[in-house]
């Protein structure tokens, strides 16, 4: 039987250091970076619709988190300063991203160098919105 994640005590967004900070009932907090929520935003337009199809987001160093939606009792939908605002994090999700922080950043890392992009280029055009053919 898979292990329960941990239920959330409380959410907090800290603007001035750019992070969602997040508590779980396991005694567990995590602190997320914007930036690393955007780029692991768990919607079609970031990780596309299956394996290999993801689009590679730079130029997210400096965004804001301008509003937290509650959706259900199960996650949180954050808007962007950037826009975007079709990513759904579940409790599960923001956990494993908080209990991975390092592993999932040295991978975006890893990824950019590996396509020769700047963390903080801005996103070509064309490889955001509709990246995935259905224009978000």
């Amino acid at each position: 039987m898979p292990k329960a994640i941990p239920a959330p005590l409380s959410v907090t967004l800290h603007q001035g250091s750019r992070v969602l900070e997040v508590a779980y009932d396991d005694g567990q907090t995590f602190r997320l970076p914007f930036e690393l929520l955007r780029v692991y935003s768990p919607s079609a337009e970031v990780q596309g619709h299956g394996p290999g199809q993801e689009v590679l987001q730079s130029g997210k160093r400096n965004v804001q988190i301008v509003e937290l939606m509650p959706v259900g009792n199960y996650a949180v939908q954050p808007k962007f300063s950037d826009g975007h605002d079709t990513g759904i994090f579940s409790w599960a999700y923001l956990y494993e991203l908080g209990s991975r922080q390092q592993e999932h950043w040295d991978r975006y890392l890893q990824r950019l160098e590996d396509a020769g992009v700047e963390r903080d280029a801005p996103m070509a055009s064309g490889d955001s919105a509709a990246a995935c053919g259905h224009g978000h």
